[in-house]
C-alpha cells in the first residue's frame, strides 16, 4: 500500500510538469502564460504536498511541518488564481465573440426589449451583459463547471493562509461542490474544459 500511495503522489507530481510542458507550446500567450504557471505551481504545491506526506509516516524527519504546510498552500492558491485568470479569460473570449454575432445581437435587443421591468430597475446595458454572459456560459458548461469549481477550491487555501478567514462549515461545503464538479467532469469528459 505504502509504495502504491508514494507511486501515486509522484504520478501527480509528474504529471503537472508534462501538462506545464505541453502547456508551453499553447499559441494563444494568455492562455500559454497563465496554463503553465497554473501547472508549476501546481507540480510545486505537489512537492510540499509529497515532503509533508512522507514526514508524516516516517519516511521523513525534522522537517517544519507548518512551513511546508502553508508553503503548500501557497503554490495551491497560485496555481489556482492562474486558472481562474485562464476562465475569465476564455469566458471574455466567448462573450466578445457572441457579441459580434449578428444573430445573437438580434436575440439580445429582443431580450431587452421584452423585459422593459427590468430595464426599468437595471441599467439596459447591464442587463444586456447579464444576458451575453449567461447564454455564453449556458453553450459552454465546460467553462463554468471549470470557473465554479475553482472559486470554490479557493477557500481552502484562503481560510488556510489566513487571507479571508471563515468558518469550516463553508470550507466544507465548497470542498463538496469541488468535489461533485470534479466527479461530474470526471464521468463526462465532455465537461471537461479542453484549454
Amino acid at each position: 500500500m505504502l509504495v502504491e500511495n508514494v507511486m501515486f503522489r509522484l504520478g501527480n507530481t509528474i504529471n503537472s510538469i508534462e501538462a506545464a510542458n505541453r502547456s508551453m507550446q499553447l499559441s494563444d500567450r494568455v492562455l500559454c502564460l497563465c496554463l503553465t504557471a497554473a501547472n508549476v505551481s501546481r507540480a510545486l504545491y505537489s512537492l510540499c504536498d509529497n515532503v509533508l506526506w512522507a514526514s508524516s509516516v516516517g519516511l521523513i524527519r525534522d522537517i517544519n511541518k507548518e512551513c511546508w504546510s502553508l508553503q503548500s498552500s501557497r503554490y495551491y492558491l497560485l496555481s489556482l488564481i492562474m486558472n481562474l485568470t485562464r476562465d475569465f479569460y476564455v469566458v471574455l473570449q466567448l462573450i466578445m465573440q457572441r457579441a459580434r454575432d449578428k444573430h445573437f445581437r438580434q436575440k439580445m435587443s429582443q431580450h431587452v426589449s421584452e423585459s422593459p421591468e427590468v430595464a426599468e430597475v437595471v441599467i439596459p446595458q447591464l442587463d444586456a451583459l447579464l444576458f451575453l454572459l449567461f447564454e455564453s456560459l449556458k453553450s459552454h458548461p465546460s467553462v463554468a463547471l471549470d470557473t465554479l469549481k475553482n472559486i470554490c477550491d479557493l477557500f481552502g487555501p484562503l481560510n488556510k493562509l489566513g487571507i479571508y478567514q471563515t468558518n469550516a462549515g463553508v470550507v466544507a461545503c465548497c470542498g463538496l461542490i469541488s468535489s461533485m464538479v470534479g466527479i461530474l467532469t470526471f464521468a463526462k469528459p465532455n465537461l471537461n474544459i479542453n484549454t
